[in-house]
């Protein structure tokens, strides 16, 4: 996150930790050339979902000083209350609707949001194992 942290910002310290601890990358292909390429997964949908009454809810700002974050404290609220319209837009497409039934790599944003997310959806707790090792 290009700073370091602050004693007096706590939530740029959460937004640091959660946000700041690495990189991603995806190569998107067409038509894989077997003898070549060797796909482990395959992107076979997308979607986004804008939860209500979620503006504000995380904020960063590049500034002069580095990027700076400012979480409220419902956001764990918010995503639980918005997960199930979420994945329901993203699945339903594709007709899945247990979520128990799928391979799941998930953003941490810390333990609350599991929590909640793991309890509304009632998904077994192997389910975010990987995720909380990250975490």
């Amino acid at each position: 996150t290009f700073r370091g942290p602050s004693d007096t910002h706590l939530d740029s310290l959460v937004g640091q930790a959660l946000f700041g601890d690495g990189a991603a990358a995806l190569i998107v292909g067409s038509d894989p050339v077997p003898e070549i390429e060797k796909p482990i997964f395959e992107m076979v949908w997308t979607a986004q979902t804008i939860a209500p009454d979620s503006e504000g809810a995380i904020d960063g700002h590049l500034r002069e000083a580095g990027l700076t974050f400012h979480l409220l404290k419902d956001v764990p609220g918010i995503v639980s209350k918005n997960i199930d319209k979420a994945l329901v837009e993203a699945f339903q497409p594709l007709n899945i609707s247990d979520y128990n039934s799928i391979f799941w790599i998930a953003h941490p944003g810390g333990p609350a949001i599991l929590d909640q997310v793991e309890q509304k959806l009632a998904l077994k707790p192997e389910k975010m194992k990987a995720t909380r090792d990250v975490l």
